[in-house]
């Protein structure tokens, strides 16, 4: 809150991330839903607002309170954009993949035997 480089350094990243969100939506032709996830998407409702601040254009609405409680749906009830937030377990996801490739592979048994 002291160090004016972080602070626009964060000002920055919350452009970025707003800026790329735009270019997707109108790729994509619309917007149904935008969940935010990963460390900063989870942990950081201040940082959830500053994304989505300026985005009602897009329908997308905050709600403040379900924000700052990091629920699972931060929208407000009037948003047309559901907005979420889904945690995320990627050592989680990597075993799983693992643990897919290996059952594909001639060694998996070889591999799962050292391994235990």
């Amino acid at each position: 809150s002291t160090d004016s480089r972080a602070s626009q350094a964060i000002e920055m990243f919350c452009y970025q991330v707003k800026k790329s969100i735009g270019s997707f939506v109108a790729v994509l032709g619309g917007l149904d839903r935008l969940v935010f996830t990963g460390g900063i998407g989870e942990n950081a409702p201040q940082i959830r607002k500053r994304i989505c601040d300026g985005l009602t254009c897009l329908g997308l609405e905050l709600d403040e309170t379900l924000n700052a409680s990091n629920e699972f749906s931060i929208s407000s009830p009037e948003s047309p954009v559901g907005v979420r937030v889904i945690r995320t377990d990627e050592e989680r996801t990597m075993a799983h993949a693992l643990v897919g490739f290996l059952d594909e592979s001639p060694i998996s048994q070889t591999l799962m035997f050292n391994c235990l």
